[in-house]
């Protein structure tokens, strides 16, 4: 698991671009991509202008990429460490190591609130997505992601793009509902701990990726 924690984000120590990129995740991730106007944004962001969105963004999809951009970033150097350490142990074929790799950083992502309000955006979009490309995230491509997901595109080179493309879909949502469900944390919930939650669910993560396609 990664040990180092971000920060959650003080509203009143960030710019008014950032507040927006994350009024516009939870908003997101309350009513879906295409559930808040982007005036309702700009509010949340405590931000005057209505077309502020606009002016930073210039459209919803270019605030949807912004969320990915600002916070692929914020995971990119817990990334870079977990490739480095299993560089040195041997383990970028190995499918558990790599699966970390692309999901645990996720964990450490919290808004203001302790929510995992990026989790269920991510969801949201992920439930949307019609992409066919293997692990399309609306254009952004951070180098340590990037590469953890070609050495698990490599590692499961049996399977058509299209199956691989679905799987990892399926997967990145399993993981994603327990950070909505749990929200991280420690007292028991449906008789499991977070830690036994996840520690079961990346087993079938695992399982889901890697198993040989039956057709």
């Amino acid at each position: 698991m990664v040990d180092e924690c971000f920060e959650h984000e003080p509203s009143e120590t960030l710019d008014g671009k950032t507040r927006l990129i994350l009024a516009g995740e939870r908003l997101f991730a309350k009513g879906g991509i295409h559930g808040a106007s982007m005036r309702e944004i700009a509010a949340q962001a405590g931000q005057g202008n209505h077309a502020a969105v606009q002016y930073h963004f210039g459209s919803r999809e270019g605030l949807v990429r912004a969320i990915f951009d600002y916070r692929m970033e914020q995971m990119e150097e817990a990334r870079g460490a977990m490739l480095r350490d299993a560089e040195v142990a041997g383990r970028l074929k190995d499918a558990r190591t790599l699966l970390e790799i692309v999901l645990l950083p996720q964990l450490d992502l919290q808004d203001a609130d302790g929510n995992h309000s990026y989790a269920s955006f991510l969801s949201q979009y992920l439930l949307q997505s019609r992409s066919p490309e293997f692990g399309d995230f609306s254009g952004s491509e951070p180098p340590n992601l990037t590469r953890a997901l070609r050495l698990l595109r490599d590692r499961v080179d049996y399977l058509p793009p299209y199956v691989a493309q679905r799987r990892l879909i399926s997967i990145s949502l399993m993981f994603l509902n327990i950070l909505v469900r749990h929200h991280g944390a420690e007292e028991e919930i449906f008789g499991e701990t977070f830690a036994e939650a996840l520690e079961d669910t990346m087993e079938q993560i695992v399982s889901v990726m890697s198993m040989p396609l039956r057709l």
